[in-house]
């Protein structure tokens, strides 16, 4: 199946605008509840504007989700380079990810529910986003793979699986905290130990 593209995300100061306003709204109310009138009131900008840009509120959706896949990815690619060996920068990963959540609680919770391991919305076809997920796993997987050749990990993982499975124990974790309400952050460092250990980190702190 041919996946659209995503609207560019890229662009005027107002088009920006309506995506921050979007991300807000979205993580706020959900997709359901969130209208294109409300996203343009938010962003200050004509509600025909925002039809302009994205053509419908899917798009808008999507688009939002995309640019904070953008903007997690710029804000770990800053640090992870500098770690000595692939464990420890699988370790960076794990945690700057989850502080990126708490820095931006106001919108982050837009790229949950957009994700294709959501079941909000079934009707929505995440196919669309999913390539722009793949490049967080493929991201991870490649930390994998620098941690079993520098030998910070186990060597006996199947890269590509274990990157799946670490970016779905971090959505567990970062939904757990932001959606179901049974938990708060401190959450979060037991999943990156978990995470680091079950890759077979030498040293977990």
């Amino acid at each position: 199946m041919t996946m659209e593209r995503l609207p560019n995300v890229g662009g005027t100061a107002r088009k920006r605008a309506i995506l921050h306003a979007a991300q807000r709204l979205f993580a706020r109310h959900g997709y359901a509840k969130t209208t294109i009138r409300m996203i343009s009131r938010e962003a200050g900008v004509a509600f025909g504007l925002v039809a302009h840009h994205f053509g419908n509120k899917e798009n808008v959706f999507f688009a939002a989700g995309a640019a904070l896949i953008d903007e997690v990815l710029a804000f770990i690619r800053q640090h992870t380079p500098q770690q000595a060996n692939g464990g420890q920068a699988l370790e960076q990963f794990v945690g700057l990810y989850f502080a990126f959540t708490q820095a931006h609680q106001d919108t982050f919770p837009t790229l949950i529910r957009c994700s294709p391991f959501s079941d909000d919305n079934p009707g929505l076809d995440r196919q669309r986003i999913g390539r722009k997920f793949r490049e967080l796993i493929e991201e991870i997987e490649g930390l994998v793979r620098r941690g079993q050749a520098d030998g910070s990990l186990a060597e006996n993982l199947e890269p590509s699986a274990t990157a799946l499975l670490v970016y779905a124990a971090m959505v567990g974790a970062v939904r757990t905290v932001f959606l179901a309400g049974f938990a708060d952050a401190t959450l979060f460092d037991a999943a990156r130990r978990f995470i680091l250990r079950a890759a077979g980190a030498k040293e977990v702190c």
